[in-house]
């Protein structure tokens, strides 16, 4: 129990020990002037029903008090689970995105990739052409080579120092 209950309850306790330890006293009529007329009524029981009242409409706004906080609260604790749904979706949502950004990003290195093997194989067909091409004309020019000097006998003979 909170000590404000407690309190509570001890007043409420001593307010009815004293109306039970003077209830003739409470019962007696007395004239009571309430502004406009005089009535003869025991200021007690007046007194006891107006601290009742009193009571009765803490309590009650109490109630309204506890409820309204309740229901606040459970307000708030919906919000916060659709907070983290909605984090929690926009989460998968971006390692959704995340996946699909890598997965394009793997293709278009295996597809680059492709093509530089492609260019290379291209460039290296090229160059063998080439050697190719340069040993033919190497082979041709040392045939004429050759022949010349056939043909020509030995009057071209090679230069010795002396």
């Amino acid at each position: 129990m909170q000590i404000r209950t407690l309190f509570f309850v001890i007043i409420l306790g001593a307010i009815g020990a004293l109306a039970a330890l003077n209830w003739n006293t409470f019962n007696t009529p007395t004239e009571l002037w309430l502004g406009v007329t005089t009535v003869q009524a025991p200021l007690g029981l007046v007194m006891l029903g107006l601290t009742a009242l009193l009571t009765f409409y803490f309590l009650v706004c109490i109630l309204y008090l506890q409820s309204s906080v309740m229901l606040e609260a459970r307000r708030h604790a919906k919000e916060l689970q659709n907070s983290r749904e909605l984090e929690a979706s926009r989460f998968s949502e971006l390692h959704r995105f995340i996946d699909e950004k890598t997965q394009t990003v793997v293709k278009q290195d295996a597809d680059e990739q492709t093509a530089l093997i492609e260019r290379l194989e291209k460039l290296e067909t090229g160059v063998v052409a080439a050697v190719e091409q340069s040993g033919n004309t190497l082979a041709a020019y040392i045939g004429e080579l050759e022949d010349r000097l056939e043909r020509g006998g030995n009057t071209i003979t090679p230069s010795r120092p002396a």
